[in-house]
């Protein structure tokens, strides 16, 4: 079974192992209704949705219902960017895709350490935002020649209002990291396996949090390879006929990278 998952409307394509005849439907949206037809289904059940913001949650709600489940990644499925493109076609690819073995899966899971993605990101924006209003503060300062340690000399009412906006937007800066940073140490008391990260030398209470978080299960990992790949610390060999073109980044997990090299 393959569904396509949007807002106000699925498609789902469905066939059997015995059959290259593919049925499709599409109705809306709805996560009783598509556990009602999982049931209904006689048989094992292999069912594949593409990877986006609503497939952890479907993973969860759905897992029970079927012998498989595979978030896939929509990276590597190519084939339902060629021709027209309807909720119908695009299921009915999937399916095809899943049915020929050609679908890369993505990790999910029901652990509670995957909740902790969303304590991560949400750090992860406050620094962002933080980071923006102080280099807009750095940039007015710089345009009087001074740094961002000095403070303006008879600033113009102007530069005031500006000033007074993003000085209160770093304070609250200020405030958000520091209240997550309190959440990160907490943290480290309900999770045994983020205190022991934090016995790595360069790793505290936050690298420790995005590690767990990010990784959840090491033994998705087949190889130690692979887990240097997926954390970006190594490249690829581009070799063809015998000749070595050089080498190639990895699509790896900049969280992962930013841990590894700031503790380093």
């Amino acid at each position: 079974i393959a569904v396509d998952w949007a807002l106000s409307n699925m498609a789902i394509a469905k066939s059997t192992r015995h059959s290259n005849e593919v049925s499709c439907i599409e109705v809306m949206a709805s996560v009783s209704e598509l556990r009602v037809c999982l049931s209904q289904l006689k048989g094992s059940k292999i069912l594949c949705i593409e990877e986006s913001t609503p497939a952890q949650w479907l993973y969860v709600e759905l897992r029970e219902y079927v012998d498989h489940i595979i978030i896939c990644d929509p990276y590597r499925n190519r084939l339902l960017s060629d021709g027209p493109k309807t909720d119908k076609i695009d299921a009915i690819k999937l399916h095809t895709l899943l049915k020929a073995g050609l679908l890369k899966p993505v990790f999910h899971s029901a652990d509670s350490l995957i909740s902790l993605r969303k304590i991560v990101n949400g750090y992860l924006d406050v620094v962002s935002a933080g980071v923006r209003v102080k280099n807009q503060r750095s940039a007015i300062l710089r345009g009087y020649g001074l740094n961002k340690e000095e403070n303006l000399v008879e600033p113009s009412e102007t530069d005031t209002f500006v000033m007074e906006g993003i000085d209160s937007a770093i304070e609250n800066y200020e405030e958000q990291k520091l209240r997550y940073n309190k959440k990160f140490l907490s943290l480290g008391k309900n999770f045994p396996v983020i205190k022991n990260l934090q016995t790595v030398p360069g790793i505290g209470a936050v690298g420790a949090v995005k590690i767990a978080a990010v990784v959840v299960d090491p033994k998705r990992f087949i190889s130690k390879g692979h887990w240097l790949s997926y954390c970006g610390l190594i490249k690829h060999d581009r070799i063809s006929g015998g000749r070595v073109y050089g080498k190639k980044m990895p699509r790896y997990n900049r969280i992962l990278k930013s841990v590894f090299k700031t503790a380093t």
